[in-house]
């Protein structure tokens, strides 16, 4: 019995030792998720709201048609911070300060001071100095000049599917800013690049493009269009601290048993339609099941999906439906088909000895 007892001490040490360290265990990993839960620095960073499925791609533009607006006949250069320019005053070479625009817009020059320049033009800035020197009793009848000696605010900035900084001395073309940014072929299937006045932009890119003109109220939308005999309206001067936007054009998604499966560019020149962007992504495979190709088009919220036959189509059967910009392709793949696909002539012909069995037992 002693012996007994014995082993039963030495068999049961063990396991209480086992039921210790579990609870001990146990109880450490819950004070752990409860700091994790008190504590600030574990909570989990968020980079904003995604978009909604509402949200409209490339909404409706008002063409820009007013060619006082497109073509002005004359417009100032504007003075803002970091500019070195130089005041000058005529028949007077004692006065000629040099001087730098400062971050809050103001210039110090002599005998008056503090003077505020920023968002004046040329014009406005040697007016306003010379009634300052008036005021001051130093001269009669000031004639000043300002001369911009350097300035990081003379150029214009291209954003989206283009991008790039372009210097502006006085005026250029758009189509010349377009060709100094430079051009690139897109992400998507079947990509090429439209060339516009020299420039080329990618398959991915709008002709539709908006300018945000300094100064301005409204923003400037010009569409580049696709006839090159009627480009010379679209090239319109483009002046410093211009922003010109290039949007992005919509897209076709191609799903399912397609050679090439991804993105399509809607067309500028001419509607995209079924037979087109199955063409652009290689045609479809043998495995899908072509009678039932569906096209997925969301509304806002709202959801359809429509059945065709992409056979009739080929054939002339039925109409080739035209897409729209967020389109979803999707071709379903067939089971038998593929299986046949995947296992060759051997799948092929195990299927028909299994038809002649089943037709000879019958």
């Amino acid at each position: 019995m002693k012996q007994e007892k014995k082993y039963l001490r030495i068999d049961l040490a063990p396991r209480l030792m086992q039921r210790l360290l579990g609870r001990k265990v146990w109880i450490a990993f819950a004070i752990v998720l409860l700091s994790a839960a008190a504590c600030p620095v574990a909570e989990a960073q968020f980079s904003g709201p995604a978009l909604g499925i509402d949200t409209q791609v490339n909404p409706p533009l008002t063409i820009t048609t007013d060619p006082a607006i497109l073509f002005p006949s004359k417009r100032d250069i504007y003075l803002g911070d970091g500019d070195l320019i130089s005041v000058h005053l005529f028949a007077n070479a004692d006065y000629a300060p040099t001087v730098r625009v400062g971050l809050d817009g103001v210039i110090q020059l002599p005998l008056i001071g503090n003077v505020q320049v920023q968002g004046l033009t040329l014009n406005q800035a040697q007016d306003l100095i010379a009634d300052k020197l008036k005021a001051a009793e130093m001269f009669r009848d000031p004639q000043v000049s300002i001369q911009i000696m350097e300035s990081p605010n003379q150029v214009c900035t291209v954003i989206g599917e283009l991008h790039g900084v372009v210097p502006i001395l006085g005026e250029r073309r758009l189509f010349d800013v377009l060709a100094a940014v430079g051009g690139g072929s897109g992400g998507g299937i079947g990509v090429t690049t439209i060339v516009v006045g020299g420039g080329g932009l990618p398959s991915t890119a709008s002709h539709i493009i908006t300018i945000n003109r300094y100064g301005a109220a409204q923003p400037i939308v010009v569409d580049l269009g696709t006839d090159p005999a009627k480009s010379a309206m679209a090239n319109i001067p483009i002046f410093p601290r211009d922003t010109i936007v290039v949007p992005r054009v919509g897209v076709v998604y191609m799903l399912g048993a397609f050679k090439t499966q991804g993105a399509i560019p809607l067309q500028q020149n001419s509607p995209i339609t079924l037979m087109k962007v199955t063409a652009l992504a290689g045609g479809n495979l043998f495995e899908g099941s072509s009678g039932d190709l569906r096209i997925i088009r969301t509304t806002g919220l709202t959801r359809q999906v429509v059945r065709v036959d992409l056979k009739r189509i080929i054939r002339g059967q039925d109409p080739d439906p035209v897409l729209q910009a967020e389109d979803i392709v999707f071709l379903p793949t067939n089971p038998m088909k593929a299986a046949i696909s995947s296992g060759g002539v051997s799948t092929l012909l195990g299927i028909a000895s299994i038809l002649i069995l089943a037709i000879q037992q019958r």
